[in-house]
């Protein structure tokens, strides 16, 4: 634009701190089998987004196990949401259950390209055949394409594992090695109609999360235990489950890092709740405890995508000047402040800590490279509490006042 000689012109300053939106976490993938969905509607080997809250959709999925996926999704959904944002891929049964495990650990090998089909990135997969193992010793093919999978697209996995033992479900979770898998070790039993059968756990957790979610302005930094689960009939199998006693066998799963669901029990010191199911579950199946908890590692990978997000705006339409440093860098710090200050996160690393001249060097400027440190701490689940119970005594020397007053009164 040319500057005129007499008049005026008008400019915006573009060294000043960017905002960003947080994404949704919420969306969600569900990858099965359904003999008798609407091959228009959702065709095999295709991903169609839909709303878990459209009864047509609902209806096109047939009655197999995708169909009660997504059910169990919406079940858990309370209040005015009435649906999820749900990407359904639908693949063919094979000839046997380890035919179908490996057509759905095919679609998870390239799930990279399912946020391009869809313009919707899923952060939590729900993912069939989960507690299918070869034997034993073996871990499952699906539990070992989602641990290559899933980072590819920030997202984490409830699972479900064997149901019928303690011991079969501590097994599987001991062939994990990921803090985005989260072992769930009993199944869910549900009406299909006028009859009960037994369903996986994992999707309902899902539709937990996303029920907290929306409870806390959809972002993803809460824990969901001990929290109801709804539409259950019962569980598989009951879980011997007390608040008081860790030689219980829940307790017992719960330190192998294996998700219950437990049942309420009206009059019993210990118990969950008074009723219902209840869900009972901080860990992931991560080798160490940096970050075990699954709830730090949604809320950190929240915080991520929003830092790439105010990133691609400085992106090559920025010379690298102290300006657009600065910019960058307060553009990231102030997200952080503003997390904080609701308490999704307990801290981070302050701004002015965040360039340090040590990690950049004059050469990796020269190549248009700039790097910071940034430290977040989520905040962990309460787990525990221990309480110490003694005597008091200065409510007896109290009562002694309190007679020697009454006395002199009555004096």
């Amino acid at each position: 634009m040319t500057a005129p000689t007499f008049g005026m012109q008008f400019s915006r300053p573009d060294t000043e701190p960017v905002p960003v939106l947080g994404a949704d976490f919420s969306k969600v993938l569900v990858i099965e089998t359904s003999a008798d969905a609407s091959n228009s509607e959702f065709p095999v080997g295709q991903p169609k987004r839909i709303s878990s809250g459209n009864p047509d959709a609902i209806a096109a999925l047939g009655s197999g196990l995708l169909a009660d996926q997504v059910k169990g999704i919406n079940a858990q959904l309370a209040g005015l949401n009435a649906g999820a944002d749900v990407t359904v891929f639908r693949v063919a049964e094979g000839a046997n259950a380890a035919a179908t495990a490996a057509a759905i650990a095919d679609v998870l090998a390239n799930i990279s390209s399912i946020p391009s089909a869809v313009n919707a990135t899923p952060r939590i997969v729900v993912a069939g055949r989960t507690a299918w193992r070869p034997d034993l010793n073996t871990v499952s093919p699906v539990i070992a394409a989602l641990e290559t999978a899933l980072p590819k697209i920030l997202a984490v996995a409830p699972v479900d594992v064997d149901d019928t033992s303690k011991v079969n479900a501590i097994s599987a979770r001991n062939t994990m090695s990921s803090e985005r898998l989260i072992p769930i070790g009993v199944a869910a039993r549900v009406y299909e109609g006028a009859n009960v059968v037994t369903r996986p756990m994992a999707s309902r957790v899902a539709g937990l999360m996303i029920r907290v979610d929306n409870e806390n302005s959809g972002k993803p930094f809460e824990p969901i235990a001990n929290r109801p689960l709804y539409g259950l009939a019962g569980i598989s199998r009951k879980i011997p489950f007390s608040l008081l006693d860790g030689s219980t066998e829940g307790q017992q799963m719960l330190e192998a890092n294996v998700s219950i669901v437990a049942e309420g029990e009206v009059g019993v010191d210990g118990s969950v709740s008074d009723g219902g199911f209840v869900f009972i579950g901080t860990d992931n199946a991560a080798t160490g405890d940096l970050w075990r908890q699954f709830h730090q590692v949604r809320g950190a990978d929240y915080l991520v995508v929003k830092i790439m997000r105010i990133t691609r705006q400085f992106l090559g339409n920025k010379k690298i000047t102290a300006d657009t440093a600065e910019a960058w860098i307060n553009s990231i710090a102030f997200m952080l402040r503003d997390h904080q200050a609701v308490s999704d996160i307990l801290g981070y690393t302050p701004r002015s800590q965040m360039f340090k001249a040590s990690k950049n060097s004059p050469e990796d400027i020269r190549l248009g490279t700039l790097k910071i440190d940034i430290g977040i701490e989520p905040a962990p689940v309460f787990k525990r509490a221990d309480h110490e119970i003694q005597r008091y005594r200065p409510a007896l020397e109290g009562l002694v006042r309190e007679i020697e007053a009454r006395l002199s009164a009555v004096a």
